[in-house]
């Protein structure tokens, strides 16, 4: 997230749960707009967990259940960010 992104209201967050070693699907854990979003990035931060903006993507996944994989047709968009995501720790690391 750039600087340009944090000066910027957040509308929606979503937070997904993938197990690298699994075969499952990765999961929406949490949700929301406004306030909350905001908490859930805030959240994320303190636990050290990349954050992506991608706010067209974060509003599909906001249409599944908590709880719930991800649907197929966003496989590919979610894949991606996983990528980056796991690109980003192996440079951290």
């Amino acid at each position: 997230m750039s600087d340009k992104d944090e000066e910027k209201p957040l509308d929606i967050a979503v937070a997904l749960n993938y197990e690298k070693e699994s075969d499952n699907a990765p999961k929406v854990i949490a949700k929301g707009y406004g306030e909350v979003a905001k908490r859930i990035v805030e959240t994320a931060k303190e636990n050290d967990i990349i954050i992506e903006t991608n706010e067209m993507l974060a509003e599909a996944l906001s249409n599944v259940e908590l709880d719930e994989t991800i649907p197929i047709e966003l496989y590919e968009a979610v894949a991606e960010i996983i990528g980056f995501v796991l690109r980003a720790n192996e440079k951290i690391s």
